[in-house]
């Protein structure tokens, strides 16, 4: 908590997302002012943005409670808790109308370009924490200003950077140069253009969650349709493939989401994509029509490919915190009291243990990283884990300890974590072939198989869970 003295200043929430706005609702029903500044030009402004993929959570997971009763006056219509919202759903139906009962507590288009101490840079230790944070903005207009507040919550996210398709965490030799070959999240396959960019022609997808299946079961979509012939896929994973590959299926106590690895599975099965195990990419180089060739860091050249795919996760932006005092996993990024619980080496998203304020805080008292940046770059994280987070830093903001360090969270267990599921399949339902964990029925066609590398952070398998991801 800070002093008395800036009791009186708002809290500001950096980003109007799922978890942002469930933190400025919590604030308020504590009686505390938030102050929501977001990036873009509307709420929701990054889930906009893959707006055609399908959330695995139903929508009794991704309505935050206290955000559904700050709701309820307005005459707001809760949707059907068992059905699967998109991410456009999720803007429209939810976060533009929570942005807009609360007001004008959410201000758009105010980009944060750093955080600090007033008068204190972080070296600085002397009545540090009496001094209130100094936020500085940067408007749409161009405008600069700086504001105040009692304490602040980053829940800015991680969508904006993506991590690269080079296997060792930087770009690959010659990525940036093939940007015009390569995407970063998961296309629309339901926009034309989009779909006559990768109908008939060769796609490398490079990732092992949810993302990835995603991806791999809409080029196999399009390759079955009248347009789609000639449409393959070459699905590349970092490490070999094994009953955990395509998550929790059946067993997975949300059925999308089990029913996503399935589809990815299928996809392989009949034919539509072929898989090359135990490759990082270390380069992309080029034919002399521009196709992109991926290089492995063992050495190994693939064919020419019309087009990358690289979902390979996020990782968070801590430059504008660069003068805050963070307690950072050196591994993860996350706050190092959260980073042993998250762990994707030991943990799937069903063993991460409910948290709040205590494996949120700093040294720099009174700041929260928040949703999925808390995660830093693990992908784990699940939008009621984020309600959680957030129920948690308000009451330890108003002070009701108890509250705050109380569990009120209970997280479905097995699967995979992270992503997203499928495009058009509102009522998804987990198929009946392969439990969870079972190997295949159908062999996979491999290429160079390889099971002895070692998986990285954004696919290592969860020993702790159920086919975790």
């Amino acid at each position: 908590m800070n002093a008395p003295a800036t009791a009186e200043l708002p809290v500001v929430v950096i980003g109007a997302g799922p978890t942002g706005l469930a933190a400025a609702a919590h604030l308020v029903d504590r009686g505390i002012e938030p102050l929501v500044l977001e990036a873009g030009p509307a709420a929701g402004s990054a889930v906009w943005e893959w707006a055609h993929v399908r959330l695995f959570s139903s929508w009794g997971e991704v309505v935050d409670p206290v955000a559904e009763k700050l709701l309820a006056p307005t005459g707001w219509t809760r949707p059907d808790p068992a059905t699967y919202p998109s991410g456009g759903d999720w803007v429209e139906r939810y976060l533009l109308p929570l942005a807009e009962a609360l007001g004008d507590r959410v201000h758009l288009g105010a980009t944060v370009t750093g955080v600090s101490r007033a008068g204190r840079d972080r070296i600085v230790d002397a009545d540090r924490e009496v001094q209130p944070f100094v936020v500085h903005v940067t408007r749409a207009d161009g405008r600069e200003e700086r504001i105040s507040a009692r304490a602040v919550i980053d829940a800015s996210g991680t969508w904006r950077t993506p991590s690269p398709a080079g296997g060792s965490g930087l770009p690959a030799l010659g990525e940036k140069a093939a940007a015009d070959r390569i995407s970063y999240r998961v296309p629309d396959f339901r926009d034309p253009a989009v779909r006559a960019r990768y109908a008939g022609r060769r796609t490398a997808v490079i990732g092992s969650g949810a993302s990835a299946f995603t991806a791999l079961a809409s080029l196999a979509d399009l390759a079955e349709s009248d347009a789609g012939a000639g449409t393959k896929a070459v699905w590349i994973l970092r490490r070999g493939i094994s009953g955990s590959t395509f998550g929790g299926g059946e067993a997975d106590q949300l059925p999308a989401r089990g029913a996503l690895g399935l589809a990815a599975k299928a996809a392989v099965d009949r034919g539509h994509a072929d898989a090359v195990t135990g490759f990082r990419t270390g380069a992309v180089e080029r034919t002399a029509d521009g196709r992109p060739i991926l290089v492995g860091e063992d050495g190994r050249r693939l064919d020419p490919v019309d087009e990358v795919i690289a979902l390979t996760g996020f990782r968070p932006d801590l430059s504008f915190l660069s003068e805050l005092r963070l307690d950072l996993d050196e591994r993860l990024q996350a706050p190092v009291r959260l980073a042993p619980l998250i762990d994707p080496n030991q943990h799937s998203c069903g063993t991460v243990h409910p948290h709040g304020h205590r494996e949120l805080s700093h040294p720099e008292q009174g700041v929260y990283l928040v949703g999925m940046k808390s995660y830093g770059r693990a992908p784990t994280f699940l939008a009621m884990t984020g309600h959680e987070q957030v129920r948690s830093v308000a009451a330890a903001l108003a002070g009701d300890l108890d509250a705050a360090d109380r569990v009120e969270l209970t997280l479905p267990e097995t699967g995979v974590c992270g992503g997203a599921g499928l495009f058009d399949a509102p009522d998804a339902q987990p198929g009946t072939d392969g439990g969870c964990c079972a190997t295949p029925e159908s062999p996979l066609v491999r290429i160079d198989a390889s099971a002895t590398v070692p998986p990285t952070a954004e696919e290592a398998p969860a020993a702790g869970g159920c086919c975790g991801s």
